[in-house]
């Protein structure tokens, strides 16, 4: 017997009893998607983050404690910093030295969130974001430095509800008006909201103080070794873009774990499921698979059915997991680009293939306890079954 006939076989004994095998793919296929939308998670932050901050964003990124205190540090880097840096420029090869101060406006709708990021309004947005433009009014100029005005980023701009002349509460006593609406183009600097320095280290209470300084090259290649001498000199933490995406990285891998761990409570589930429907099956056959040891049917090619009965269950339920799990994933992204205009989720080719492996897997561990059983039937005793 070919193996197209052991499949079809398979096939025919899944159908034989369709509610029980529809709702037990259903149940891996819910497993399945489980995970596909966990994981997928991580896999869409890893492309925003490469993708656009590859080009965008200081070539080296200096502040007290580095990743340490998050993406938003608190201003407590002394702002003579700047001019301990700026007397290196010559020597480094430093091109640009900006001091920001950065800050998240929280709000318990996410959607209000933003981040205000404060840096010299003489340098403006491209010292740090060169390729940022403005679909309304201007950028940040010379002139705005210390007063009460702003460029939102395109979705913070939707979000909050703002446009062109708009008044932003920054607290009780400060308050800006919203000169520019940048195009929108990368999905965080979108959510931003850039304002002059000193208004913003007003309205924080951080006069002379900073989040972090951000450094320009005239030769990117030599950011590593730059950021390494400056850490030296001036006792701060330095990092490279590399590094930003390496912490990135990293993060992502343990929610990864996370995710994953919690995903495998619903794997484990699905494949008690497939594990008990495949061996009620085999005790309600007890008899066929006499017949079939009786007219020379092998053991081996007993278990082999039972098994690719479990696998095919397995894969039914992991490529319908899969097909849930694309649109859980379009429902996520729908969210997050009306939030934040990026798709924080991505069903990429590596997690296809381990959804996919891990239904195969789930399948023949579930079915091996039912195929050894099928395999070591007594035929005596199976035919004499009514």
């Amino acid at each position: 017997m070919t193996a197209t006939d052991l499949w079809r076989l398979a096939w025919r004994g899944l159908t034989r009893r369709r509610v029980r095998t529809l709702l037990t793919a259903l149940g891996i296929t819910v497993a399945v998607a489980s995970m596909v939308i966990f994981l997928s998670l991580g896999e869409g932050i890893r492309k925003v983050f490469t993708q656009q901050l590859g080009g965008i964003g200081p070539d080296i990124q200096i502040s007290l404690s580095g990743f340490t205190q998050g993406l938003a540090p608190a201003p407590n880097l002394p702002q003579t910093a700047v001019q301990e840096i700026e007397a290196l420029a010559p020597e480094l090869g430093i091109r640009a030295v900006t001091p920001v101060v950065m800050t998240v406006r929280g709000s318990l709708d996410v959607s209000q969130s933003a981040v205000l990021y404060g840096l010299p309004a003489a340098q403006g947005v491209t010292a740090v974001f060169p390729n940022t433009t403005v679909t309304q009014g201007r950028l940040l100029t010379a002139e705005d430095e210390g007063r009460g005005v702003a460029v939102i980023g395109a979705k913070a701009a939707q979000n909050l509800n703002l446009k062109l002349g708009s008044q932003l509460n920054l607290n009780r006593r400060n308050r800006v008006e919203v000169v520019g609406v940048l195009a929108p183009e990368s999905g965080l600097v979108d959510s931003f909201i850039f304002l002059p320095i000193q208004t913003l280290q007003r309205a924080e209470g951080a006069q002379g103080r900073v989040s972090l300084v951000a450094v320009k090259l005239n030769d990117p290649r030599q950011a590593r070794a730059v950021a390494t001498t400056l850490a030296e000199r001036l006792n701060l933490e330095a990092s490279t873009q590399s590094d930003f995406l390496s912490f990135v990285e990293r993060a992502l891998k343990i929610s990864d774990a996370v995710r994953f761990g919690i995903s495998l409570i619903a794997l484990i589930v699905g494949g008690l499921a497939v594990a008990n429907t495949v061996m009620m099956g085999v005790y309600e056959r007890i008899r066929e698979f006499g017949t079939l040891r009786a007219i020379g049917a092998r053991p081996g090619f007993v278990r082999a059915l039972v098994l690719s009965e479990s696998l095919l269950l397995s894969l039914v339920g992991g490529v319908g997991g899969l097909l849930l799990g694309l649109l859980g994933i379009w429902g996520v992204n729908a969210y997050t680009q009306q939030l934040a205009g990026i798709d924080a989720a991505a069903l990429t080719p590596r997690l296809t293939l381990l959804a996919l492996g891990i239904s195969l897997l789930l399948g023949l561990l579930s079915g091996l306890l039912p195929a050894r059983a099928a395999s070591r039937l007594n035929i005596t005793d199976a035919l004499g079954r009514v």
